[in-house]
């Protein structure tokens, strides 16, 4: 047998092409997978975009606030992929229909591409700055493809490979880290860091800092029930994905939030989402956080994407493994495209205008209108109750664009104090809520059956 066939039939073997899945991780391992994934150089470096706009006290504030906030949207939709057994944009047949969901995963897969793209990219950077400095030769577009095509590698062996490999890479990373906190730490004291003068002209305030905190918990649900679908229960799920996540985000940005005032506290001069200028600060052990966190997210990322794309359409036959090559082969070729890092917060933006509508829909939709329960037809290619007009629910398509709309008035034309996330949120589930109550599951419900199961349905 072939490598390509062997790896094929085992891929099959662990339900990978498509189809609900049976959760087999405890709470600890979901626990681990979210934490590795998250340790991660983008929300790294997202701490950085606030020193000095901010003192110290008050960024750690925002950086909890907006993460344990942020979490709630994130188990809530992880939770359906649990009961369910399916990934998070096959979930949203429920809500949009059938050929509705295909909105959403179109712009999942741009959104998940870019992601990718700008952390290989950011991997590449901060590789080629070592090696830089200590041999002379820089190529910081060979290091992207190369950390980017160790991704797909890691992708490719599909869930089970990645629930092995994730939580070796978080202890590792958390021992680095901890080095990394009593360096600076060790050089000054928290009252120095509190004492850092704050720069009014750089715009940022409290809220403007919880709103880029609460996006990226929006941006990482897009993955959610991808991975707590593999957790053998919803207490499993919850807690583990909840508490990794949010353990994980706040390690990950204060570290960031850390690092620059000790740049700052040295002397340097402060560039918030520069990776080069912390290996600067605290030399290789910075250096490996970055890389072997790139290669824990963006190997959930890559993973995700393939079967946003397997998934997208029932009774599809594409298969799990040429759509990883595919998808890896358009990865590397975009990790080429530096300039986008010029763009990350702009593009963190568009990913909360595409996404807080549609999960706040999902939410809406599966805990409140069906009641938490989405049974068989989901699996349907046709017909059945998510069926609605023609496979469309356009009072969803509706409100996912009334909810983007929002966000990006609140981002560009009228600026909202308090940030657009949570209000376009906001928007979107009372929206959505009021056009489809009269749409509501009543009386009794029907008995909760995880979709893996072929038995009749049981509680």
């Amino acid at each position: 047998m072939s490598l390509y066939k062997g790896l094929e039939s085992r891929l099959q073997s662990n339900a990978e092409d498509g189809g609900a899945v049976r959760g087999t991780l405890n709470m600890p391992r979901i626990g681990m997978i979210w934490l590795a994934a998250n340790l991660v150089v983008t929300t790294l470096l997202t701490g950085t975009l606030f020193i000095p706009g901010l003192d110290f006290g008050t960024t750690l504030a925002m950086i909890a606030l907006g993460t344990v906030c942020g979490a709630v949207v994130l188990t809530l939709v992880g939770n359906i992929g649990t009961r369910t057994g399916l990934p998070t944009m096959a979930l949203t047949r429920g809500a949009f229909g059938t050929k509705g969901s295909f909105l959403p995963v179109a712009a999942n897969l741009c959104v998940l591409m870019g992601w990718s793209w700008v952390q290989a990219m950011l991997a590449g950077v901060t590789v080629n700055h070592l090696v830089a400095s200590l041999t002379g030769f820089s190529n910081p577009v060979l290091f992207s493809v190369l950390c980017e095509a160790i991704v797909v590698i890691l992708a490719i062996f599909g869930h089970t490979g990645i629930a092995r490999v994730e939580p070796w890479l978080a202890v590792v990373m958390l021992v680095i880290i901890a080095w990394i906190f009593a360096t600076a730490f060790g050089a000054y004291s928290p009252a120095e860091f509190q004492a850092l003068p704050v720069d009014a002209s750089t715009g940022t305030t409290p809220f403007s800092a919880f709103d880029i905190v609460f996006a990226t918990a929006i941006s990482w649900t897009v993955l959610s029930a991808d991975f707590n679908r593999l957790a053998r229960s919803s207490k499993a799920g919850i807690l583990g994905s909840g508490l990794g996540y949010m353990f994980s985000t706040i390690i990950s940005m204060t570290l960031g939030a850390t690092a620059i005032a000790y740049v700052a506290l040295r002397g340097t001069q402060v560039i918030a989402f520069d990776p080069t200028l912390l290996v600067d600060a605290f030399g290789a052990p910075i250096a490996i956080v970055i890389f072997l966190s790139v290669m824990a997210t963006n190997t959930m990322v890559v993973y995700g994407m393939t079967t946003s794309v397997v998934n997208s359409k029932v009774g599809s036959r594409v298969k799990f493994l040429p759509t990883a090559l595919i998808i890896g082969v358009v990865s590397i070729a975009g990790s080429t495209w530096l300039a986008l890092l010029d763009q990350f917060t702009t593009f963190l933006t568009v990913v909360g205008s595409f996404f807080v509508p549609v999960f706040a829909i999902m939410i809406v939709d599966y805990y409140l209108i069906k009641r938490g329960r989405y049974n068989r037809d989901l699996l349907r290619p046709t017909g059945g109750r998510y069926w609605y007009q023609a496979g469309v629910n356009w009072i969803a398509v509706g409100v996912w664009i009334a909810g983007a709309l929002s966000s990006a008035a609140l981002t560009y034309v009228w600026p909202s104090p308090i940030g657009a996330t949570v209000p376009a949120l906001a928007i979107s589930f009372v929206l959505y809520l009021g056009l489809m109550l009269p749409a509501r599951t009543r009386g009794s419900v029907e008995p909760y059956q995880h979709l893996a199961d072929d038995a009749t349905p049981g509680s």
